[in-house]
């Protein structure tokens, strides 16, 4: 407490000494408005020095008193890539997993929380202009996951639009606080806005999706942040769209985010993105021409070395000019300004936030309660889970049993304690109980380069499944760690395994050595538990018919460990739903380079999953009856479809339910989605006990983008509104017309 003291009293005094010398200059003026104090401060730059402040390393101007400050910073589960020591929270993908909105808004207060602090102490160390220790951080990553395939998806809230844009709201409002003045940390909404892999040609890929797909699934979750969660920033993707690079885009950058959704905060690129329109898209001839293209379009800040300092040229040739730069350096300082970057302390609350709040009780409960709620129990066939505390000997096998790599996911940073899936089943069980443990295999493949008969399976392979088999055959439980890895999936990464190429996957299938060692496993007799590590779906359809209990426990953060012991033994009662279909095979999927929407995702996939959208199981079960039905038949479009229901625990465990609301679509229009969430509800029932939900859907979430109109409209027809606990699931329903 004494330390936190002190420190705030120092920083306090240098910050006094910062800001106690006479002000010189108008934007120095605190008692103006921040757009004021923008223009001026902007009016006193030179064109060179206004170009240098469009780099994401924007260089201090020592005859203004404006310090040097690195754009460049990521907190998707928390700060990431910082030198200090932080809370890390399960990957985004598990987040999205919980279906808690308030969950997601509290981690993202906490992470912001220890940003300020480590952006105070880098200040008061000299080092506020070093990347990864500033306020504006490049997340949340709203992509819809519309591919399994995709390395990134991982970083996403899923496939759902919906859902993401739900998620993506409640951490945009926690990251950036509640103060009528300032931010407490800037959040960035990225890739806008049509970008999933592949990661291999995510520099030269043109992608041109149909206006129905553009507006019914890539823009909706990017819309609610920019119009409804006020969003600080947005970065533009990489690849190109119908012909424009993203940045550079007409309808994208100037039709839609400035014109129709009057977005007045700062857009950067994606890193190294500008020297893509004249290296790789070929649009431009040189730097000068496409920066200037991209300033015209409006993007702020160029997130690489050099591609921007050409605007010094592209001025003096006449290609833009310096009152056009004048607006994206004002945009940027607006951001700082509205920081407190140049504030005293004692005025900005955020500024005053001390060391001691980096990884606190609070925040280390918090990234355990998100790990117990991310995970999902796929299968549990005669109550295999929980176990029992009594058992004598637990087989802990598999790649990822001891892994600190998967459990942190990417884009993360490193906490002082990580427990793995290893460290978590010893310590649930103490030393009553023996704990065997072995990797057994990698994640591929083991065996490279031996003889194989004709079901790839090599001799060498057999003799280690056989010894192994051997070893664990008196344990009273196996509990195999699986699934894939951070080091196999992720951004444009140099891995060449096989279902594996670049950061993306060639194959959703689960890699043919896990199954055949879990095959080899099920011969002892002993009960096999498959516990799934993954950012993104597995296709598991041999495990999902024989293997009696699986568990996806995604990539669950510091405390992914202590997490998965808790559901495995009982003490947690697993709540976790799908936020992707996890399908049966690779030929259920389209081509990956392909971004139609036809026959991906829930919404539009005809197919049977594996495990739907949604999905999870629990240790207890819930009834649904309704309360109230909706009072109209019909509705129009400022209607509102509202009704109540009441949601009972029949078990015998208290626990969480996820309770989902859909709408089926007519099919007399083929683009329709077949359904698509509109609501859901995360809710503790104490076992015998119940509770009443408000379901309410305004009919104008119902529009679809016309192409006759070239607007959104409601489409005339007979909908299904059904609610259960995931979209396959009608545990009720009711039949409603939309009219015109």
């Amino acid at each position: 407490m004494r330390k936190s003291f002190l420190f705030i009293l120092v920083f306090i005094l240098f910050n006094t000494l910062l800001f106690g010398q006479k002000q010189t200059y108008k934007f120095q003026k605190t008692n103006l408005s921040f757009e004021e104090r923008s223009v001026d401060l902007v009016s006193q730059l030179t064109l060179e020095e206004k170009v240098a402040q469009m780099m994401n390393t924007a260089p201090a101007i020592p005859r203004l008193g404006i310090p040097a400050y690195n754009w460049w910073n990521e907190v998707l589960h928390g700060v990431a890539r910082t030198s200090y020591h932080v809370t890390v929270y399960p990957q985004a993908i598990a987040m999205a997993a919980t279906f808690d909105p308030d969950a997601l808004n509290r981690m993202a207060d906490y992470s912001a929380l220890e940003g300020r602090a480590i952006y105070n102490d880098a200040i008061a160390s000299g080092k506020a202009g070093e990347r990864y220790v500033g306020l504006t951080y490049w997340t949340p990553n709203i992509n819809i996951f519309r591919d399994p395939r995709w390395g990134r998806g991982q970083e996403t809230y899923g496939e759902d639009p919906y859902l993401t844009g739900t998620l993506g709201k409640s951490f945009v409002k926690g990251l950036q606080g509640d103060d009528p003045k300032y931010l407490k940390a800037a959040a960035c909404a990225k890739h806008y806005a049509v970008h999933s892999g592949p990661e291999s040609l995510r520099h030269v890929f043109d992608v041109s999706p149909s206006d129905y797909d553009l507006w019914d699934t890539y823009l909706p979750a990017f819309k609610e942040l920019v119009v409804n969660a006020s969003v600080a920033g947005v970065m533009c993707a990489y690849n190109a769209f119908k012909g424009q690079p993203c940045c550079g885009s007409d309808q994208l950058m100037m039709d839609i985010l400035r014109n129709q959704w009057k977005f007045k905060g700062y857009v950067t690129s994606d890193c190294w993105a500008i020297d893509d329109f004249f290296k790789n898209h070929k649009t431009h001839p040189d730097a000068a021409s496409a920066s200037a293209d991209a300033v015209f379009h409006g993007t702020d800040i160029d997130c690489g070395t050099s591609a921007y300092l050409a605007l010094v040229d592209a001025v003096k040739q006449g290609i833009i000019t310096e009152s056009q730069i004048d607006v994206s350096v004002r945009r940027l300082f607006m951001i700082r300004f509205r920081l407190g970057m140049f504030d005293p302390v004692a005025m900005v609350q955020y500024a005053q936030t001390p060391k001691s709040v980096i990884e606190s009780e609070d925040h280390q409960a918090h990234a355990l309660k998100m790990a117990q709620e991310s995970i999902v129990l796929l299968k549990n066939e005669n109550n295999t889970l929980p176990l029992s505390k009594n058992i004598k000997k637990i087989a802990v096998l598999g790649p990822n049993a001891d892994n600190s790599i998967s459990i942190l996911g990417n884009y993360n940073g490193t906490p002082s304690n990580i427990v793995t899936a290893l460290k978590g089943i010893k310590e649930k069980v103490g030393n009553q109980v023996e704990v065997t443990y072995e990797a057994a295999i990698n994640f591929t493949n083991d065996f490279e380069g031996e003889g194989k008969d004709s079901s790839g399976v090599g001799s060498n392979e057999k003799a280690h499944f056989a010894a192994l088999v051997n070893r664990v055959k008196d344990a009273d439980v196996i509990v195999f760690v699986g699934g894939i890895s951070p080091q196999l999936e992720g951004e444009e990464m140099k891995v060449d395994y096989e279902g594996f190429n670049g950061g993306d996957r060639t194959s959703i299938q689960l890699p043919r050595v896990q199954t055949r060692l879990m095959k080899a496993l099920q011969e002892t007799g002993k009960p096999v538990v498959f516990v799934m590590m993954t950012g993104s779906a597995i296709a598991i359809p041999w495990e999902a018919e024989h293997i009696p209990a699986i568990v996806n426990a995604w990539y669950g953060g510091q405390s992914a460990g202590t997490a998965i012991a808790n559901v495995l033994f009982g003490d947690y009662n697993p709540s976790g739903r799908l936020p992707v279909t996890f399908y049966k095979a690779d030929a259920d999927l389209p081509a990956f380079e392909n971004y139609s929407m036809d026959n991906r995702t829930y919404r539009y996939f005809k197919g049977k999953a594996l495990y739907p959208f949604g999905y999870g199981l629990s240790y207890t079960t819930f009834a649904y009856t309704w309360k109230q039905q909706p009072a109209k038949k019909e509705y129009k479009g400022k209607d509102k479809i509202s009704c109540t229901i009441k949601i009972s625990n029949t078990g015998l465990m208290d626990g969480s339910e996820v309770v989902q609301a859909y709408i089926e679509y007519p099919q007399t229009n083929t683009v329709l989605p077949l359904k698509e969430l509109r609501q859901f509800d995360h809710v503790f029932i104490n076992k015998a006990g119940s509770k009443e939900l408000n379901i309410e859907i305004p009919v104008e979430a119902l529009k679809k983008w016309s192409t006759e109109k070239k607007e959104l409209r409601l489409v005339p027809g007979d909908y299904h509104l059904i609610i259960g606990s995931h979209s396959s699931d009608k545990k009720l329903s009711f039949a409603f017309k939309l009219i015109e």
